[in-house]
């Protein structure tokens, strides 16, 4: 019997390891996240920012195909350096603040690089939604843990997302004569595991 239990115990090291890890839930970290946006106003590139208000991430470092996201910001809250630049995008032809406060992200598809490794490049693809218009956007992905931790340690990990979107796909065409219609988009988060 101690012989049997003993063969047992050998054979199980020796069997491959199977993981059955799922996504790990993590929400945004004290520094919370930002929505950068850059346009074109009469020539000049201008920035301005829209806070994050919510995200549900569910990230699998091991698989990050199998990872998803959902995030909304309050587009009443956007910014720009300029007053009247901010009071122009938040107008009912541009982001329609009043009648559509809400945006939102809907990630449909995590693609990495060659190999599986984010590090060869990865893409995020998803649904945005603005002024109640969804269309499909992709970003450029980056994920990175904090500096000087463990190769095994993703507790606290950086994100960084960059895109580009036409307005115009989103309803938003006011003051075409001032304003390009692309929109770059950039988005730096720093997310935790709470599960």
């Amino acid at each position: 019997m101690h012989r049997r239990h003993l063969l047992l115990c050998a054979l199980a090291t020796l069997a491959p390891r199977t993981s059955f890890a799922a996504p790990t839930p993590y929400r945004l970290g004290t520094g919370g996240a930002t929505i950068t946006y850059t346009f074109m106003l009469s020539g000049a590139p201008v920035k301005g920012t829209i806070p994050v208000s919510q995200a549900d991430l569910q990230v699998d470092p091991n698989n990050l195909p199998a990872s998803t996201a959902v995030v909304r910001a309050d587009v009443r809250r956007a910014r720009t350096g300029l007053i009247f630049a901010t009071e122009a995008l938040k107008s009912e032809s541009v982001l329609d603040a009043a009648t559509h406060p809400t945006a939102q992200f809907r990630s449909t598809r995590v693609r990495v690089g060659p190999g599986g490794r984010i590090s060869d490049g990865a893409t995020l693809e998803g649904d945005l939604t603005l002024r109640g218009v969804t269309r499909p956007v992709r970003f450029d992905a980056g994920l990175f843990r904090a500096r000087g931790s463990a190769a095994d340690d993703f507790s606290q990990l950086t994100v960084m997302l960059k895109g580009r979107v036409d307005r115009r796909d989103f309803g938003a065409t006011g003051y075409p004569d001032l304003v390009d219609n692309a929109i770059g988009i950039d988005i730096t988060a720093e997310i935790s595991a709470t599960g």
